[in-house]
């Protein structure tokens, strides 16, 4: 194994000797390494669907680079980004890494602790800096721990950055709009999926499941088999799976729900943002899958809000993210901050006009609304919030 980022092994060094594998297993790891070998991403993506995943963090090691569009001659990274500006967020990625491998990896010493918690820290640092126009959000250091317990370390950098800005771009915008948009769709798909389970739901915001989906399931899953094999998927399928998978769980504890009242939606709350255990992950994968099938997001009401520079949209089809590049995504992130900005002002705006509605009669207020729309859409020192203020008082003189 090569040495890891900042001098440590790529591996937790404290997994159990292998066992001897069964008929099954070999059948399956042959079966991973060929696709690797032919870069086979739509049976890397049946493989990663099906009972066990990848099997073996030496399989991930090469099917994970090529789901998230790596060639195979990646170069070493630099150290040439500690040279770059401090980011804005490097106080708040120190403070999450400060409580990082809590569940796993198992009995390290307090040496071997400090050591991959200083990894994990220039790993995160390393991408802000070089990307800076990423946002951190807490629990990035869960997806990123997990990648770092399994990849090499000379891919890590460009793993996690391609991540990043091609599969979770919506994450580290500068607000969590497109975050909270993603979360409507569940109520969608339970409506299509389930009718009854969407009614005893339907006072309750689907708020429950930002942690799940914000941090790949990373921060509610406690064992790194499990999110080892969660990520199998997530990373082999396209983003929007990761909505889906919660909406099955969701379905999956309907009888738990139903003893619930519907019109205590705080608890419902309570019981939802926390995942059940066990997981049965194979179960779940499967029927995720099932799920997205018959009840496909373009079918969803809430996929028209999702914008079209979203990673839900841009990373629909999984082969085509494989050959985006990093401006790609750039260029989306650009514009989706556009959108999120021009959301914000509108909603002000309207909020503001609403306000002075009886003031300036109905005449006044179409003229006002027509106006509210040309400057929420431009750049102004003053702010669409200025500009009407500046409108409504010659209104209200």
């Amino acid at each position: 194994m090569e040495p890891g980022l900042g001098g440590l092994d790529g591996s937790t060094g404290l997994e159990p000797p292998p066992k001897e594998k069964t008929a099954w297993e070999s059948e399956k790891f042959q079966a991973v390494e060929e696709a690797c070998k032919w870069r086979d991403l739509d049976k890397l993506r049946k493989l990663a669907e099906s009972e066990g995943g990848f099997l073996a963090d030496e399989l991930r090691q090469q099917a994970w680079p090529i789901l998230l569009g790596l060639g195979p001659d990646v170069p070493t990274p630099a150290d040439s980004w500690n040279e770059l500006p401090r980011h804005q967020d490097e106080d708040q990625v120190q403070l999450d890494v400060d409580r990082a491998f809590v569940y796993y990896p198992k009995d390290q010493t307090s040496t071997q602790l400090e050591i991959q918690k200083a990894q994990l820290s220039s790993l995160i640092i390393s991408i802000l800096r070089t990307y800076p126009y990423l946002h951190y959000f807490q629990g990035y250091h869960d997806i990123s721990q997990v990648l770092l317990l399994v990849l090499p370390a000379r891919l890590l950098p460009t793993a996690l950055a391609r991540l990043s800005i091609l599969r979770i771009r919506d994450f580290m915008l500068p607000k969590l709009d497109p975050a909270i948009a993603q979360l409507r769709l569940i109520p969608d798909i339970l409506r299509g999926a389930d009718p009854k389970l969407y009614r005893h739901l339907s006072g309750t915001e689907p708020f429950f499941a930002l942690s799940g989906t914000l941090t790949m399931y990373a921060h509610d899953i406690t064992t790194l088999g499990e999110i080892s094999r969660l990520f199998d998927v997530l990373l082999a399928r396209e983003p929007v799976f990761s909505v889906y998978m919660f909406a099955t769980i969701v379905i999956s504890r309907r009888a738990e729900l139903f003893e619930v009242e519907e019109d205590e939606p705080e608890m419902l709350h309570s019981i939802l943002s926390k995942l059940p255990k066990p997981l049965d992950l194979d179960r779940l994968i499967a029927e995720a899958v099932s799920l997205m099938e018959r009840h496909p997001p373009e079918g969803l009401r809430a996929w028209k809000g999702i914008s079209s520079a979203s990673v839900l949209k841009t990373a629909r089809d999984v082969n085509a993210c494989c050959m985006q590049t990093l401006e790609d995504g750039e260029r989306w992130f650009g514009q989706q901050s556009r959108e999120i900005l021009w959301q914000r002002r509108m909603r002000a705006a309207r909020g503001l006009v609403w306000k002075h509605r009886r003031p300036m009669g109905m005449a006044g207020l179409a003229v006002l609304v027509g106006l509210v729309a040309m400057l929420a859409r431009r750049e102004t020192g003053m702010g669409v919030t200025g500009w009407l203020a500046a409108i409504l008082a010659r209104w209200v003189r």
